[in-house]
C-alpha cells in the first residue's frame, strides 16, 4: 500500500478506529469478525483491514489463532507514573523540530473519538496526520483529533510551524491545561515503514494522549507513533522525601511536540523523554 496516496492515511486511521471500536465493545477471549467480514462491513479493502488487523496484533490488543480466527487479547496490566506534585512542566526539545503534512480535513468524530472527546459521533472534528521531523530526519507520525468548533479557520501554517498548542492559545483562545498520556510500545507496518525511513517491524514507541482545557474540557484526541531507534523514555521516580531543586529545562516529554504546554500548563504523568541522537 503506498503511504503517501491521497486519503491512504486516513483510510487506515478510520479503519483502526472501527476495529478497535469493536475490540472495546468486546471482552477478552470474544471473537471478533473474519477480515472478509470486515471488508465487507466497513467497505474498505483487504489490504487495508490487514494493515488495521496487524497494527492492533503488534499492539497486543488482538490475538490471531490459526484456524480459529482473531480473538480480544487479555487486559493490559497497568502502571500508572505520578509526579509527587501531580504536574511538571514540558521542556524545550533539542534539535530542530518540523512538521510535514499527510492529511488534513473535517469529518465527523465517530463513536470511539466522539467518546474520548465528550462529543457526539455525528460533531465534527478536524483530523490531522503529520510527519514530525527532528533536523530534517523523520521522528514520528502523528495522529490529531481536534474539536472543530475550537479550532474555526485553523490553517495548514499552523500545524506545519510554529508550535501547534500556542497556535491555539493565541489565535484560537484555547488554553490547554492538562494532558494524559499512555505509552506502549509496538512495531511499525509497512506503510509507516516508509514514512519513518526505517525497515518494517521496526520497534516503536505508542503514545495516546487526551488533552484539556483550562476547563477541564477536552480538547484533542492524540495517538502518536516514534521511531524506537530514535526515542527513548527515562522516568524520574520520587521515592522519598527530598530537598527542592530546580527543574531540568533539558529533553522533550514523549509525544508532545517541542514548546507544548510552554505557559506552565500541567501535564499528569512523571515519565521524560529524550531523543537519541548517537544511533
Amino acid at each position: 500500500m503506498e503511504a503517501d496516496v491521497p486519503g491512504t492515511v486516513l483510510k487506515r486511521e478510520r479503519t483502526r478506529d472501527a476495529v478497535l471500536e469493536l475490540i472495546e465493545s468486546r471482552s477478552p477471549g470474544d471473537a471478533i469478525p473474519s477480515e472478509r467480514a470486515l471488508c465487507s462491513l466497513l467497505g474498505v479493502s483487504r489490504p487495508t483491514v490487514r494493515a488495521a488487523v496487524d497494527e492492533l496484533v503488534a499492539a497486543g490488543l488482538l490475538v490471531r489463532e490459526h484456524g480459529r480466527g482473531m480473538f480480544v487479547a487479555p487486559a493490559k496490566i497497568t502502571q500508572e507514573l505520578v509526579a509527587g506534585d501531580r504536574a511538571l512542566t514540558v521542556p524545550q526539545a533539542a534539535g530542530a523540530w518540523s512538521s510535514r503534512l499527510l492529511e488534513f480535513t473535517t469529518l465527523q468524530a465517530g463513536a470511539r473519538v466522539g467518546r474520548k472527546l465528550r462529543m457526539s459521533p455525528a460533531a465534527e472534528i478536524v483530523y490531522v496526520a503529520r510527519l514530525r521531523l527532528v533536523d530534517g530526519a523523520p521522528m514520528a507520525i502523528e495522529h490529531l483529533h481536534i474539536r472543530a468548533e475550537l479550532v474555526p479557520g485553523l490553517s495548514a501554517q499552523e500545524l506545519e510551524s510554529g508550535d501547534l498548542y500556542e497556535h491555539l492559545r493565541t489565535t484560537h483562545g484555547v488554553h490547554v491545561h492538562e494532558a494524559v498520556q499512555a505509552i506502549e510500545p509496538t512495531v511499525v507496518t509497512r506503510a509507516e515503514a516508509k514514512l519513518l525511513d526505517v525497515p518494517e517491524l521496526s520497534p516503536a514507541l505508542l503514545f495516546e494522549r487526551l488533552t484539556s482545557d483550562t476547563a477541564g474540557r477536552p480538547v484533542e484526541y492524540v495517538h502518536s507513533l516514534y521511531r524506537g531507534d530514535r526515542y527513548r523514555i527515562v522516568s524520574r521516580l520520587a521515592l522519598g522525601p527530598a530537598a527542592e531543586v530546580a527543574p531540568d529545562r533539558e529533553g522533550h516529554h514523549p509525544g508532545i511536540p517541542p514548546g507544548d504546554f510552554a505557559h506552565g500548563d500541567a501535564i499528569t504523568s512523571s515519565t521524560r523523554g529524550d531523543v537519541q541522537t548517537g544511533v
